[in-house]
Formats: structure tokens, sequence, C-alpha cells
């Protein structure tokens, strides 16, 4: 059961010299403005086992433990799931 008024909590899969990522945690960003949220960003190259998981997908973005977009990341389906 989840505690009302808890802080959601957002993973944001990247990696360096990532032009798509660039984008994504920008969509990240600009949500944090109207929404309340944590998030932190995870280089994918520094673990053998997200690199495998999440090679050509990049960007990720997991919310409690959900992935919810990745790639061209879609801001309303991450809205959506932080609201």
């Amino acid at each position: 059961m989840e505690v009302q008024g808890a802080v959601k909590k957002v993973i944001f899969y990247s990696k360096e010299n990532c032009s798509l990522c660039d984008k994504g945690i920008a969509i990240i960003r600009e949500l944090q403005e109207e929404l309340d949220f944590e998030y932190d960003i995870v280089d994918i190259y520094k673990d053998d086992g997200l690199l495998e998981k999440f090679q050509i997908m990049i960007p990720v973005v997991e919310i409690e433990k959900e992935v919810v977009s990745y790639g061209i990341l879609d801001k309303d389906s991450i809205r959506k799931r932080l609201l």
C-alpha cells in the first residue's frame, strides 16, 4: 500500500555522449517543475548488468522499479506515472 504524500523516485539510466539522453534529462527536469519527485542519473557503463539490460534502450526512465519510457521518451507517459 502506498503512503500518501510519498515522493516518487525516478531512475534515469543514461550514458555519456548520448544526445537522446540529453533530451531525456531535459524532459525529466521540465516535469520536475510541475510535479514533486526525485531522480537519480545512473550511467549504465558503470554496471555490467545494467549495460547488458539497457544497452540499446537508453535513455530509460524507471519509476518504482517499472520501466515507464525509453529511447525517445514520452513525456505524457512519464507524467501520468508520476501523478
